[in-house]
């Protein structure tokens, strides 16, 4: 059905290196194998192997070389061939992640960052570079901070070297930057000294669970409520000996236990009468699940640990698991709410005893949680292809309605899903779902779990579904799984997304995001691109041609190129009835770009009517509104340039509407707005006259105009019989449509009887 050619998998580009599964085994590597630490001098064996690792690394952690080398093998990067180097010995040493190996210390990225801070637990996240002396002297006592917290807070790292973009966008401007991150608050920063005692200070402030003291008049009730509401409660009762938790330790309990145990402590000296009715005779702490007796040696879980993490652990350990779902009432209870599902295979897994806080955290979005024993409901498991321990979010219709989840089973990685999955419309497909001859088109995912750039795609498709709820279906295959349904349909690499329509099938190319997504279906339903070859490219360079195009030419295997292509589509849109937009694929058109002069991908030229001759782009910025910008740019200009005799003559003096752009050229946002003021010249040319004054060059034109800002677009008006205003009429907007209605509602105003159809027609085509 689709044809491709032979690729190689990133798994294979292991094995063909040398088998490095991560950033750990990269950083080990090339460390041991670096030719400086060679313990022979000029060692060209050294040196290969080296390169090979290096490649490897550099490779395996870019999504799109990744992609790249996965769809087209070595072929595919020989743009990018940069392996022949290498750096010194400290730079792999030292500019690796520093918080890496630590288990404390979560470290995020673009791809969690957001998931974690807004899963409702509270976190604190340094944000570091790898060579930052004062990050590297703060790391011990990070360690150290996050080893206190544990379990409390979730203590982060993101590596602002391999996260600029993320750093960047929260405003990260020095290092180490330490936040603080609460759903429904925004981030506090923490400017203290970086010792552990005023980090932890500064952390509890943001604890606001609190120990609850119990004594005579408020005892009966607070337990009472408690345990009608399911909610057991952990007391530590406080007498004239042994050892009694203190308040800090109790606090750190009550936010360890917030929504799973009430945290009390009671006072004995003072509340004598109370403990003697525990028998309580020395300071100790019991934990009372609900509907317990109220006596130390009967319905309690006594502790002799004073370390709040390992109380935490025994009442975690003593809380009632997950509800048990079994194939009696697996499909009646998920044909009717919401349920959130850990599958499990008889062994209990290490962690999961924090899942028993799925169940609160969730409650806000009505979502179940439940548990499967594989080994004791087989058939369940089966009938769903669940072969390995799994979470799944089943959506309140039934049994085959439901997304596997795929990132790492850590608490807040599950809940962000389960919160994302449940509101998106993508489920998981299997030989029981799988779209066949369905009317309605599909959007399927066919990918393999331990991909990357798979996990990666995973989210997008899911904002992208909620986009498009209702015109397209979305779902995934997991290609280890379902291996023959995978090479039907002749999947070589991952991830490969396809369109379904009935009959017609297309292969999506573009870059791993919803933008990207919703663009390509909206080409699928319009084309604003124009797909040219030999024949049409050869028309539209001829002389009878009376428009203008931009085009791009491309290598399908071209990261570069696949960032560009949504991008292109959205400028194509932009510019529909300006400028044509066409591309030129130039793998499969090799001799016309060859012919063309073509020597790197992108490469994207501008073409005038009626011309041969062609400019091409050289700008940074290869997003829609810059090259819009360009190519509107490129157009022959329908204003004009005034001198202080044409503005005096011609503007103030004349018998013609006129709109003026006063700009500087030195003006970021005068540069932004000039091709808009051509749009806006071209579309009211038949009636009102274009002009721009350059500030810089005139600058008592400007003063004598008023203008105190650039870009400034000010509408000089001719009525018969009345003096021009010096200053005419100031237009704030800097959108060409909006300013032309602007106009056209004036003119209407001046002269009531004269309709600027020409206007009308133009704006319509834009």
């Amino acid at each position: 059905m689709m044809s491709r050619r032979r690729s190689f998998t990133s798994a294979s580009l292991k094995t063909r290196f040398v088998f490095c599964p991560g950033k750990r085994c990269c950083r080990l590597l090339e460390q041991d194998l670096h030719p400086v630490r060679s313990p022979v001098q000029n060692n060209q064996d050294a040196h290969d192997k080296f390169l090979k690792i290096n490649r490897a690394y550099e490779v395996l952690k870019d999504e799109d070389l990744r992609k790249k080398y996965d769809k087209y093998g070595e072929k595919g990067l020989q743009d990018n061939q940069e392996a022949g180097r290498y750096e010194s010995w400290n730079f792999y040493r030292y500019d690796f992640g520093i918080y890496d190996d630590d288990i404390e210390i979560i470290t995020l990225d673009r791809a969690d960052f957001d998931a974690a801070v807004n899963s409702g637990e509270l976190w604190f996240v340094n944000f570091y570079f790898p060579r930052c002396s004062h990050c590297h002297d703060l790391a011990p006592t990070w360690r150290e901070f996050a080893k206190e917290m544990d379990g409390l807070i979730r203590i982060g790292a993101v590596n602002c070297g391999d996260n600029r973009m993320l750093c960047r966008s929260k405003g990260i401007s020095s290092y180490p930057s330490l936040y603080i991150f609460k759903l429904g608050k925004n981030p506090e920063k923490y400017n203290g000294d970086r010792s552990k005692k005023s980090l932890i200070s500064f952390a509890m402030q943001f604890v606001t669970t609190q120990a609850t003291e119990l004594w005579t008049g408020n005892f009966v009730k607070a337990v009472e409520t408690a345990f009608s509401s399911g909610t057991g409660w952990l007391i530590t009762f406080c007498a004239s000996t042994g050892d009694c938790l203190s308040s800090e330790t109790r606090h750190k309990l009550a936010g360890m236990l917030d929504g799973l145990a009430h945290v009390g402590w009671i006072d004995c000296t003072s509340q004598g009468q109370l403990c003697e009715s525990f028998d309580v005779t020395t300071s100790m702490t019991a934990y009372f699940p609900p509907g317990a007796s109220l006596q130390i040696k009967g319905g309690g879980l006594f502790f002799s640990s004073l370390d709040a993490k390992e109380i935490y652990s025994g009442v975690l350990e003593h809380l009632p698991g997950l509800e048990a779902l079994t194939k009696n009432n697996f499909k009646d209870k998920l044909s009717h709410h919401r349920w959130l599902v850990h599958f499990t295979f008889g062994e209990k897994e290490e962690g999961t005893n924090e899942y028993k806080k799925l169940k609160m955290l969730l409650k806000d979005e009505q979502i179940q949680v439940g548990h499967v024993n594989c080994k004791e409901e087989l058939d369940v498991c089966n009938s769903l292809y669940i072969h390995k321990p799994s979470i799944a979010v089943f959506k309140g219709t039934g049994v085959n309605n439901f997304e596997i989840h795929h990132g790492r089973n850590i608490l807040f990685n599950i809940v962000a899903f389960a919160k994302d999955s449940i509101n998106a419309h993508v489920i998981t497909l299997g030989p029981q779902n799988f779209p066949n001859n369905e009317k309605k088109p599909w959007l399927v995912d066919f990918f393999a779990p331990w991909c990357p750039p798979c996990r990666a795609l995973l989210p997008e498709l899911r904002k992208a579904s909620k986009q498009l709820y209702g015109q397209l279906n979305f779902g995934t295959i997991d290609c280890t799984i379902h291996e023959g349904l995978c090479n039907m349909y002749r999947i070589q690499a991952y991830p490969t997304t396809v369109i379904f329509n009935q009959s017609s099938i297309h292969e999506y190319d573009g870059h791993h995001s919803a933008e990207g997504i919703l663009e390509f279906i909206e080409d699928l339903v319009n084309p604003s691109v124009v797909a040219l070859t030999p024949e049409t490219f050869e028309a539209l360079l001829s002389k009878k041609k009376d428009d203008n195009w931009v085009v791009d030419f491309y290598a399908p295997w071209c990261g570069p190129c696949q960032a560009l292509m949504p991008e292109w589509k959205r400028m194509a849109r932009m510019l529909s009835g300006v400028i044509s937009v066409g591309s030129v694929d130039c793998q499969k058109y090799n001799t016309l770009c060859h012919e063309a002069g073509v020597k790197a991908y992108p490469e994207i030229r501008f073409y005038p009517q009626n011309s041969k001759e062609y400019q091409v782009y050289n700008g940074w910025h290869r997003d829609a509104f810059s090259l819009r910008g360009w190519s509107l740019g490129s157009l022959p200009r329908a204003s004009v340039d005034l001198t202080p005799e044409d503005f005096n003559k011609k503007v103030l003096n004349g018998k013609e509407h006129w709109v003026v752009d006063f700009y500087a050229p030195w003006c970021g946002p005068c540069q932004h707005f000039a091709p808009e003021f051509e749009l806006l010249a071209k579309s009211v040319k038949q009636t009102i006259k274009a002009g721009k004054v350059d500030c810089q060059a005139y600058p008592h034109v400007c003063q004598s105009a008023g203008v105190r800002a650039y870009p400034s677009v000010r509408f000089f008006p001719y009525i018969e019989g009345r003096q021009k205003h010096p200053e005419g009429e100031h237009i704030n907007s800097r959108e060409s449509k909006a300013i032309a209605d602007l106009l056209n509602q004036r003119l209407q105003q001046i002269n009531p009887h004269v309709q600027d159809k020409s206007h009308v027609k133009f704006m319509d085509e834009l």
